[in-house]
């Protein structure tokens, strides 16, 4: 493709808009794909959303080496530098000002990317460990039941964020998320305050015990009641 007959001249190389190689006109250099830059100790959340980001652009095989620069005379070579070029800017745009002075003269986006996590993904032991350790803090206190769950929840989504999914299709791999899930409904609650104690009662007696989904939602509906029954006592006594 690309090649020239004696009578006639080399046609023009393209691609398609789903092809990797492809830029929409929407995409520029400037673009920030992240709400927070990277600093170092947020390196997990902030590598997250950064794929998430590139996978909706069709360029996470730029930094993930499945799209490799052509050699040669290659007629994609041009589209690949330039794609490169924008994702090696976009990612540069996403870190904090004294990580950039460290990856500015890195000709590619892979070698940033696997620069950045030979660098900063070592410390994941140590935000496990803070994770953990507030999931174990946390406590409903003043907050809503909604609030509570939701603060719990975020903590649980990243901490599973840092574990290598398991490989295996036996029955182990079940058993395993069913006792997850189990730990997280007793962490949940574990953390609600005393007057929930009668709903939590009736929750550890059901066999199978729900899911934190469920249980959230039991514990949702009884504080409902209360407040109904609140608002109705303050109601009565108005008059």
């Amino acid at each position: 493709m690309g090649e020239a007959t004696p009578n006639q001249p080399p046609k023009e190389f393209s691609v398609s808009p789903s092809n990797a190689l492809a830029l929409h006109p929407s995409n520029h250099l400037g673009l920030i794909l992240v709400a927070k830059l990277l600093e170092g100790d947020n390196y997990g959340q902030w590598s997250r959303l950064m794929k998430i980001a590139l996978s909706a652009k069709n360029k996470l095989g730029f930094i993930d080496g499945t799209i490799k620069m052509p050699t040669g005379e290659d007629p994609r070579l041009p589209f690949w530098t330039r794609c490169n070029h924008m994702v090696l800017s976009w990612i540069l745009n996403s870190v904090h000002v004294n990580i950039f002075a460290s990856v500015i003269y890195v000709e590619t986006a892979v070698d940033v990317w696997n620069d950045l996590h030979d660098r900063f993904s070592q410390g994941n032991d140590t935000r496990i460990y803070q994770i953990r350790q507030e999931i174990s803090e946390l406590r409903q206190g003043l907050e809503s039941v909604s609030i509570y769950y939701t603060k719990l929840k975020a903590l649980w989504d990243e901490l599973s964020s840092y574990r290598t999914p398991p490989c295996c299709t036996c029955g182990g791999l079940k058993h395993f998320s069913n006792e997850q899930e189990k730990e997280k409904v007793m962490q949940f609650l574990m953390g609600l305050n005393d007057s929930f104690a009668a709903v939590c009662g009736s929750i550890l007696m059901m066999n199978p015990l729900p899911d934190t989904r469920k249980t959230h939602a039991l514990v949702l509906q009884q504080e409902r009641q209360a407040d109904v029954a609140v608002k109705r006592e303050a109601a009565m006594a108005n008059f």
